[in-house]
Protein backbone atom coordinates (compact mmCIF):
# COMPACT_ATOMS: atom_id res chain seq x y z
CA UNK A 1 0.00 0.00 0.00
CA UNK A 2 1.57 3.72 -0.86
CA UNK A 3 0.95 5.88 1.72
CA UNK A 4 0.35 9.48 1.03
CA UNK A 5 0.26 12.74 2.85
CA UNK A 6 -1.73 15.78 2.16
CA UNK A 7 0.19 19.38 3.00
CA UNK A 8 -2.37 22.20 2.34
CA UNK A 9 -4.42 24.80 4.31
CA UNK A 10 -7.86 24.93 2.31
CA UNK A 11 -9.43 22.24 4.65
CA UNK A 12 -12.05 21.39 1.78
CA UNK A 13 -9.94 20.83 -1.18
CA UNK A 14 -7.92 19.03 1.11
CA UNK A 15 -10.49 16.56 2.20
CA UNK A 16 -12.00 16.57 -1.17
CA UNK A 17 -8.67 15.36 -2.64
CA UNK A 18 -7.89 12.37 0.44
CA UNK A 19 -11.62 10.97 -0.22
CA UNK A 20 -10.18 10.63 -3.68
CA UNK A 21 -7.24 8.72 -3.33
CA UNK A 22 -8.22 6.26 -0.75
CA UNK A 23 -10.32 5.25 -3.61
CA UNK A 24 -7.47 4.62 -5.84
CA UNK A 25 -6.85 0.76 -5.59
CA UNK A 26 -3.06 0.73 -3.66
CA UNK A 27 -3.27 3.86 -2.19
CA UNK A 28 -4.49 5.59 1.35
CA UNK A 29 -3.92 8.77 2.98
CA UNK A 30 -1.98 8.51 5.96
CA UNK A 31 -2.94 12.10 7.05
CA UNK A 32 -3.47 15.65 6.34
CA UNK A 33 -2.04 18.85 7.53
CA UNK A 34 -2.62 22.61 7.13
CA UNK A 35 1.07 23.58 6.62
CA UNK A 36 4.76 22.86 6.13
CA UNK A 37 4.95 23.05 10.07
CA UNK A 38 2.17 21.23 10.65
CA UNK A 39 3.37 18.57 8.70
CA UNK A 40 6.83 18.11 10.35
CA UNK A 41 4.95 18.04 13.89
CA UNK A 42 3.02 15.48 12.68
CA UNK A 43 4.86 13.46 10.78
CA UNK A 44 6.06 9.77 12.18
CA UNK A 45 9.85 8.73 11.55
CA UNK A 46 8.52 4.85 12.28
CA UNK A 47 5.94 5.16 9.95
CA UNK A 48 6.53 7.37 6.86
CA UNK A 49 4.77 8.46 3.82
CA UNK A 50 5.90 7.12 0.50
CA UNK A 51 4.39 10.55 -1.32
CA UNK A 52 3.71 13.91 0.14
CA UNK A 53 1.15 15.76 -2.10
CA UNK A 54 2.25 19.56 -1.22
CA UNK A 55 0.66 22.49 -1.84
CA UNK A 56 2.89 25.51 -2.82
CA UNK A 57 1.74 28.57 -1.15
CA UNK A 58 0.52 28.01 2.93
CA UNK A 59 1.26 30.47 5.72
CA UNK A 60 3.75 30.05 8.49
CA UNK A 61 6.01 27.30 6.65
CA UNK A 62 5.20 27.51 2.52
CA UNK A 63 5.69 24.59 -0.59
CA UNK A 64 9.24 25.81 -0.92
CA UNK A 65 10.38 25.63 2.25
CA UNK A 66 8.55 22.29 3.51
CA UNK A 67 10.14 20.47 -0.09
CA UNK A 68 13.32 21.71 0.84
CA UNK A 69 13.15 20.20 4.77
CA UNK A 70 11.70 16.89 3.09
CA UNK A 71 14.52 16.44 0.75
CA UNK A 72 17.42 17.26 3.66
CA UNK A 73 15.58 14.98 6.18
CA UNK A 74 13.52 12.53 4.44
CA UNK A 75 14.73 12.15 0.94
CA UNK A 76 13.44 8.49 0.71
CA UNK A 77 10.02 10.82 0.58
CA UNK A 78 8.89 11.88 -3.18
CA UNK A 79 7.30 14.60 -3.69
CA UNK A 80 4.54 15.83 -5.94
CA UNK A 81 3.93 19.71 -5.99
CA UNK A 82 -0.39 20.27 -6.40
CA UNK A 83 -0.87 24.55 -7.12
CA UNK A 84 -2.87 26.31 -8.59
CA UNK A 85 0.35 28.69 -9.33
CA UNK A 86 1.66 27.35 -13.44
CA UNK A 87 4.36 30.42 -13.40
CA UNK A 88 8.01 29.25 -14.36
CA UNK A 89 9.61 30.47 -11.98
CA UNK A 90 7.54 28.43 -9.18
CA UNK A 91 7.81 24.95 -10.82
CA UNK A 92 11.25 25.47 -11.05
CA UNK A 93 11.91 26.70 -7.28
CA UNK A 94 9.35 23.54 -6.39
CA UNK A 95 11.53 21.21 -8.77
CA UNK A 96 15.02 22.77 -7.39
CA UNK A 97 14.10 22.33 -3.88
CA UNK A 98 13.27 18.18 -3.88
CA UNK A 99 9.67 18.20 -5.96
CA UNK A 100 9.57 15.37 -8.34
CA UNK A 101 6.35 16.29 -10.23
CA UNK A 102 4.60 19.48 -10.65
CA UNK A 103 0.95 19.16 -10.87
CA UNK A 104 -2.12 21.83 -11.04
CA UNK A 105 -4.99 21.39 -8.85
CA UNK A 106 -7.69 21.77 -11.54
CA UNK A 107 -6.59 18.54 -13.33
CA UNK A 108 -8.93 15.82 -13.83
CA UNK A 109 -8.70 12.67 -11.61
CA UNK A 110 -7.30 10.18 -13.98
CA UNK A 111 -4.56 12.69 -14.57
CA UNK A 112 -4.00 12.44 -10.16
CA UNK A 113 -3.84 9.08 -10.91
CA UNK A 114 -1.21 8.67 -13.45
CA UNK A 115 0.64 11.37 -11.61
CA UNK A 116 1.14 9.03 -8.28
CA UNK A 117 1.86 6.06 -10.64
CA UNK A 118 4.22 8.15 -12.01
CA UNK A 119 5.65 9.39 -8.70
CA UNK A 120 5.69 5.92 -7.35
CA UNK A 121 7.30 3.87 -10.32
CA UNK A 122 9.05 6.20 -12.18
CA UNK A 123 10.73 8.69 -9.75
CA UNK A 124 9.52 11.54 -11.46
CA UNK A 125 6.48 12.99 -13.07
CA UNK A 126 5.80 16.50 -15.48
CA UNK A 127 1.89 17.17 -16.67
CA UNK A 128 1.94 16.48 -19.96
CA UNK A 129 -0.72 18.81 -21.03
CA UNK A 130 1.78 21.55 -19.82
CA UNK A 131 5.12 20.17 -21.04
CA UNK A 132 4.64 18.01 -23.57
CA UNK A 133 8.16 17.53 -25.01
CA UNK A 134 9.73 19.40 -22.86
CA UNK A 135 13.01 17.28 -21.76
CA UNK A 136 14.29 14.69 -24.24
CA UNK A 137 15.33 12.79 -20.74
CA UNK A 138 12.41 12.39 -18.51
CA UNK A 139 11.77 9.28 -17.75
CA UNK A 140 14.34 7.81 -15.83
CA UNK A 141 14.76 5.23 -18.21
CA UNK A 142 16.44 7.34 -20.79
CA UNK A 143 19.38 9.35 -19.04
CA UNK A 144 21.67 6.77 -19.61
CA UNK A 145 20.73 6.38 -23.40
CA UNK A 146 23.26 7.41 -26.02
CA UNK A 147 22.03 10.78 -26.97
CA UNK A 148 21.86 11.87 -23.37
CA UNK A 149 25.37 10.85 -22.99
CA UNK A 150 26.80 12.26 -25.73
CA UNK A 151 24.29 15.81 -24.86
CA UNK A 152 26.19 15.65 -22.24
CA UNK A 153 29.62 15.48 -23.36
CA UNK A 154 29.00 17.98 -25.86
CA UNK A 155 28.40 20.85 -22.85
CA UNK A 156 30.57 23.36 -22.45
CA UNK A 157 31.64 24.43 -19.41
CA UNK A 158 30.25 27.75 -19.75
CA UNK A 159 27.21 26.02 -20.72
CA UNK A 160 26.97 23.71 -17.59
CA UNK A 161 27.23 27.43 -15.36
CA UNK A 162 24.42 28.48 -17.44
CA UNK A 163 22.45 25.94 -16.96
CA UNK A 164 22.82 25.84 -13.47
CA UNK A 165 22.12 29.69 -12.87
CA UNK A 166 18.85 28.75 -14.86
CA UNK A 167 17.91 26.55 -11.25
CA UNK A 168 17.74 29.72 -9.66
CA UNK A 169 15.10 32.73 -9.31
CA UNK A 170 17.32 34.72 -11.41
CA UNK A 171 15.89 36.01 -14.58
CA UNK A 172 17.78 35.75 -17.80
CA UNK A 173 18.66 39.67 -17.27
CA UNK A 174 19.87 38.70 -14.20
CA UNK A 175 22.03 36.02 -15.30
CA UNK A 176 23.78 37.74 -18.03
CA UNK A 177 24.93 39.91 -15.39
CA UNK A 178 26.25 37.74 -13.14
CA UNK A 179 27.90 35.64 -16.32
CA UNK A 180 29.11 39.31 -17.61
CA UNK A 181 27.21 38.72 -20.65
CA UNK A 182 25.00 40.71 -22.80
CA UNK A 183 21.24 39.33 -22.38
CA UNK A 184 21.86 38.86 -26.40
CA UNK A 185 24.64 36.64 -26.07
CA UNK A 186 22.88 35.02 -22.96
CA UNK A 187 19.35 34.37 -24.94
CA UNK A 188 22.05 32.59 -27.86
CA UNK A 189 23.08 30.24 -25.00
CA UNK A 190 19.53 29.35 -24.38
CA UNK A 191 18.47 28.65 -27.73
CA UNK A 192 21.66 26.38 -28.10
CA UNK A 193 20.73 24.19 -25.38
CA UNK A 194 17.31 24.10 -26.35
CA UNK A 195 18.82 22.48 -29.70
CA UNK A 196 21.32 20.35 -27.91
CA UNK A 197 19.14 18.99 -25.60
CA UNK A 198 15.57 18.72 -27.09
CA UNK A 199 14.12 20.42 -24.94
CA UNK A 200 10.83 23.34 -25.48
CA UNK A 201 11.42 25.41 -22.43
CA UNK A 202 13.01 26.66 -19.35
CA UNK A 203 11.51 24.49 -17.32
CA UNK A 204 12.79 21.57 -19.67
CA UNK A 205 16.38 22.41 -19.46
CA UNK A 206 15.94 22.81 -15.30
CA UNK A 207 14.42 19.21 -15.10
CA UNK A 208 17.51 17.71 -17.74
CA UNK A 209 20.07 19.76 -15.38
CA UNK A 210 18.53 17.99 -12.15
CA UNK A 211 17.89 14.91 -13.48
CA UNK A 212 21.78 14.91 -14.42
CA UNK A 213 23.15 16.11 -11.51
CA UNK A 214 24.95 18.70 -13.36
CA UNK A 215 22.87 20.97 -10.23
CA UNK A 216 22.82 19.60 -7.28
CA UNK A 217 19.45 19.09 -5.25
Amino acid sequence: MTKVVLVDDHALLRGGLASVINSFNGYAVLFEANNGKHFTQLLNPENLPHVVLLDVTMPEMNGYETAHWITTNYPQIKILAVSMQHDERSIIKMLRNGAKGYLLKDVELPELKNALDAIVNKGIYINDILYNNIVHAIDGSNTEDEYTQQALRNLTQREKEFLRLLCTDKSYKEIAAVMFLSPRTVDGYRDILFEKLKVASRVGLVIFAIKNEIVKL
